[in-house]
């Protein structure tokens, strides 16, 4: 059957020669697949050569991640349809191209697809979200030093996504890799764009991964003052960081507060109310974490953010309720927690042992006829 578009997977890569095969495997049902090569040290040019990939080779420097990027997009041919952007440690599912090419039309400038950012120990989804890095050929380019988007430079207005079911792209990070040059590429990325919300949010929240508490403070409040920082998930996250680094410091009262301000600011997600939790677990303010656990689980559908924390649909919520439950007497909530979370990990002896615990007092307290 003859193929409705001329479709290239694009990349860059350095040392990632262990990736290749496993890459090659997934994008082979491209038409191309041209790799650009930022100076590696081992064989992965050999490998992908011998794959059959088209690779180039250019030194970077001073190295920023979107410059790289538009020189791998500049290397694609220009009759090029649709192009896919993806990295050595990124594998599409079998028949990505079928389900690219079946809902595709030529209007389309970017597809919207799952991706799968983290994984269980057992390879199911932890931590996923969408991504939009499957674009036509002309009009794109990549911005920011750093975590790197695509922006649309075409006709004003013209911009149309194509929403892809069933498309997924998974992520297996090589851990090894150094993080540190990330943090002077966030810092030159807000210089270059002071005004840019996702930039500001992104550096202050890598200062807090860092513990430099004091500037992370200072550049989330930065975030948060900008005008462009309307989004109420991430500007919920960006308070809930500040708790994060008051905390640390020994402010707890201040801490408090910001962590209220992120649930007033966005009620409808999860993760503020599991910061509340653990805020008030540490407290040992049982009411507290009883009636924020009990609320979060009252929602029932996560975003698709990336803001999405795993443990806020996991068992960590109905572990909470089932412990400040106990403590405050609600011994049949309590089972009922306590089996929830149980059943979402059975392989945790701790939660089983609870069950069984609560499970007991239970039994008590009824042939008591408390």
């Amino acid at each position: 059957m003859m193929s409705k578009y001329k479709i290239c997977v694009y990349a860059i890569s350095k040392n990632e020669e262990k990736f290749v095969h496993r890459w090659m495997d997934a994008v082979s049902e491209a038409d191309a697949v041209i790799v650009l090569d930022t100076g590696s040290s081992d064989r992965t040019v050999e490998k992908l050569r011998k794959r059959g990939a088209l690779v180039y080779e250019k030194r970077i420097s001073p190295w920023r991640f979107d410059e790289a990027r538009n020189y791998a997009l500049s290397c694609v041919p220009e009759d090029t349809d649709i192009c896919v952007s993806n990295d050595l440690d990124e594998v599409f599912e079998p028949g990505w191209r079928r389900k690219l090419e079946s809902a595709w039309c030529p209007g389309h400038t970017r597809a919207r697809y799952l991706f799968v950012w983290d994984h269980k120990p057992d390879g199911s989804p932890r931590k996923c979200y969408f991504m939009e890095k499957i674009h036509r050929r002309h009009g794109f380019k990549w911005i920011h030093p750093v975590h790197e988007i695509l922006e649309y430079d075409g006709v004003k207005g013209e911009e149309r996504i194509l929403r892809l079911e069933g498309l997924v792209l998974h992520h297996y990070p090589d851990l090894t890799k150094s993080r540190e040059n990330y943090l002077p590429l966030l810092e030159l990325s807000v210089s270059e764009n002071p005004g840019n919300d996702r930039a500001m949010f992104w550096l202050g929240r890598e200062y807090v991964y860092r513990g430099e508490y004091d500037r992370g403070i200072e550049i989330l409040t930065r975030h948060l003052a900008l005008p462009s920082a309307r989004w109420e998930e991430e500007r919920s996250a960006s308070m809930r960081l500040i708790a994060q680094c008051y905390e640390a410091k020994g402010n707890k009262n201040t801490a408090r507060a910001w962590l209220f301000r992120a649930l007033g600011e966005c009620p409808d997600v999860r993760e503020p109310y599991l910061g509340l939790v653990r805020f008030g677990y540490r407290e040992g303010n049982w009411p507290l974490v009883y009636a924020m656990a009990d609320k979060g689980l009252s929602i029932v559908h996560r975003t698709d953010s990336y803001l999405v924390e795993p443990e806020s649909w996991g068992f960590a919520l109905y572990d909470y309720a089932a412990l400040a439950a106990y403590r405050l007497g609600l011994y049949e909530k309590a089972g009922h927690y306590a089996l929830k979370a149980f059943q979402l990990n059975p392989a945790d002896k701790r939660l089983k042992l609870n069950l069984e615990l609560i499970s007991q007092r239970c039994i008590e307290h009824f042939n008591k006829g408390w």
